[in-house]
């Protein structure tokens, strides 16, 4: 393994000064193919899965360029002459092979991202599919919101590389099949760098081999693993490490590498991941890689929810919760994203929606109902309701975030679930989720694996549970954007209740009302009616368990539209 990891470097250097048809970097911009993560699958890429993924890296600092060795083990339930991966166009590939043969350059394609491979007979299965190629890979805007490789400096001046590509997907910087499926059974990563620099990947740390002046890290994963979630993180960074024993009985290796100074804070944050663990485990199950690490690297980026190594960018600010926000949030889609992954990205909603609901759920483990429900106001005032959370389509990323329900997903997905979780009561809600997760009801370390899973399979346990049918609730939240409207009628003898739905879908939601101070639930299967005093002070649904169509929200979200417009105007 040290051998080859070491040529595998020497390979890429040597390809980078005698290859004919390499250049430095590839200027052209990547094409709107490779910046499509899911969505439409490409036809040779269906019926295809990826069972490992042994990924060589090796860079020029200097001039940003990223020299690359990727071999795919491909299985197919398909066998024909063709297949393909995604990969860039920005990079130049300076050779294919298949099944340990190199290929002949009109044996293969790369026009438009997707790397196509014509073979003259049937391709025998299980395939290797060995990719060599360098180049500068997309540089982000804005990460992580725009994805790429991040080739930043430490406050010293030194190296500090960072990879984030959620929306764009793998393909910016390894060959890859761009979608949820594409996940690699089990991947080996090796990353050569200045031996002054740490290398900080997926997985376990298997080894590192010297190599002179340059250092080899080889990374090893030992299970199913999102594509976006591979990633690179490199710097000269200093490592704290400890074990923490679960609520399971079993042993956790917990990992955070941070940039030297500001060790007191790098610390305190290290210490919050145990509590942040033993809460998931309460709420929801085993953390579901311990078998590898619970891991954090400080990155020049916010954060991104990289399987066992969490990109962590936040400076360790504080706020009024008790804990750090972004790196819970992260850390959360070890559940919600990486044990659990939609199949499809329009079912992107279970991954952010669960996720962004931990935030104010651990503050009310931590802190009781008001850091709760103060979390739980801030997401409310941020709803558009302009699409369906889920359109039952095939969809993209980008779909969700150009033309779909975008930041909905997080706080509308997160205002479902407490209003869900009040309506059906903590246990039904948490045995649902938890089985929706582990696609069991009764997890424990050893006996899951990482699941894909859709909106209804979600539904599914959600009925099963409660031992009714939830479609009611989950047509009028999920399949359409306006919010179930309270129609509110008082006179001197009482106050009338009515849901008003869209296209007047059944909306049973039983509602709390308080007559001055006394509250009573009312069955609201259809219009009820509440005496009342016109004197009496009432209140509906005064603990705010329902989601909702309020006016003061869409008035608030007004005047902030104009405050803005009259700062523009300055």
């Amino acid at each position: 393994m040290k051998k080859h990891a070491l040529a595998i470097a020497m390979t890429a250097a040597l390809l980078s000064g005698c290859a004919a048809t390499s250049s430095s970097q590839n200027n052209t911009e990547s094409t709107p193919y490779t910046l499509k993560s899911g969505g439409e699958i490409a036809p040779y890429q269906k019926g295809l899965s990826v069972s490992h993924a042994r990924l060589n890296f090796s860079f020029d600092f200097t001039n940003e360029v990223l020299f690359g060795d990727t071999t795919l083990t491909l299985n197919s339930d398909n066998p024909q002459t063709h297949l393909s991966v995604d990969l860039d166009t920005r990079f130049t590939i300076t050779s294919v092979w298949l099944n340990g043969k190199p290929l002949t350059t009109d044996a293969y394609r790369n026009e438009q991202g997707e790397l196509i491979v014509e073979n003259s007979t049937v391709i025998t299965y299980p395939a290797t599919l060995r990719i060599v190629y360098q180049g500068h890979p997309r540089t982000p805007v804005r990460a992580p919101w725009d994805g790429g490789v991040m080739w930043e400096q430490t406050p010293d001046g030194e190296p500090w590389l960072a990879t984030a590509v959620q929306g764009e997907g793998c393909d910016l910087f390894w060959p890859c099949i761009d979608q949820p499926f594409g996940e690699p059974a089990t991947a080996d990563i090796f990353i050569t760098v200045p031996d002054n620099l740490v290398a900080a990947a997926n997985g376990v740390l298997t080894d590192t081999t010297e190599n002179g002046d340059s250092k080899t890290w080889h990374w090893h994963t030992r299970s199913m693993h999102n594509t976006y979630g591979i990633a690179l993180n490199i710097a000269p960074y200093e490592i704290l490490e400890d074990n923490f024993t679960s609520i399971y009985g079993n042993t956790i290796p917990l990992v955070y590498y941070h940039l030297k100074g500001n060790d007191d804070k790098a610390r305190a944050l290290f210490n919050e991941l145990p509590g942040m663990i033993t809460f998931f485990e309460r709420m929801i199950g085993p953390y579901p890689f311990a078998d590898e690490k619970a891991g954090i690297v400080q990155t020049p980026h916010l954060g991104m929810e990289h399987q066992t190594i969490n990109a962590y960018g936040n400076d360790y600010k504080k706020d009024e919760t008790g804990y750090d926000w972004l790196m819970q949030h992260e850390f959360s889609h070890e559940w919600f994203g990486n044990q659990l992954t939609n199949d499809n990205w329009d079912h992107m909603w279970l991954h952010e929606g669960l996720g962004s609901y931990m935030q104010p759920l651990y503050a009310q483990y931590l802190n009781g109902d008001l850091s709760y429900f103060a979390l739980l106001n801030n997401q409310r005032k941020g709803l558009i309701n302009e699409y369906p959370i889920v359109n039952n389509k095939l969809m993209s990323e980008e779909d969700v975030y150009e033309s779909g329900p975008a930041g909905d997903i997080y706080a509308k997905g997160s205002l479902i679930m407490h209003t869900l979780r009040y309506l059906i009561g903590d246990e039904a809600f948490f045995r649902a989720v938890t089985t929706t997760v582990y696609g069991r009801p009764d997890p424990a370390p050893g006996n899951f694996k990482p699941v894909f899973a859709d909106t209804q399979t979600f539904i599914d346990n959600i009925n099963a549970a409660t031992d009714t049918n939830m479609d009611w609730f989950f047509d009028v939240y999920l399949y359409h954007a306006p919010l179930p409207e309270l129609i509110t009628t008082r006179d001197d003898n009482g106050v009338t209740f009515t849901w008003k739905t869209e296209n007047d879908l059944p909306f049973p939601m039983p509602l709390d009302v308080s007559i001055d101070g006394k509250v009573i639930t009312i069955d609201m299967v259809k219009t009820r009616r509440v005496p009342a005093h016109p004197k009496d002070t009432v209140i509906a649904d005064p603990h705010s368990k329902v989601l909702r169509y309020e006016q003061r929200y869409e008035d608030f979200k007004a005047w902030k539209a104009e405050q803005a417009e009259k700062e523009e105007t300055k």
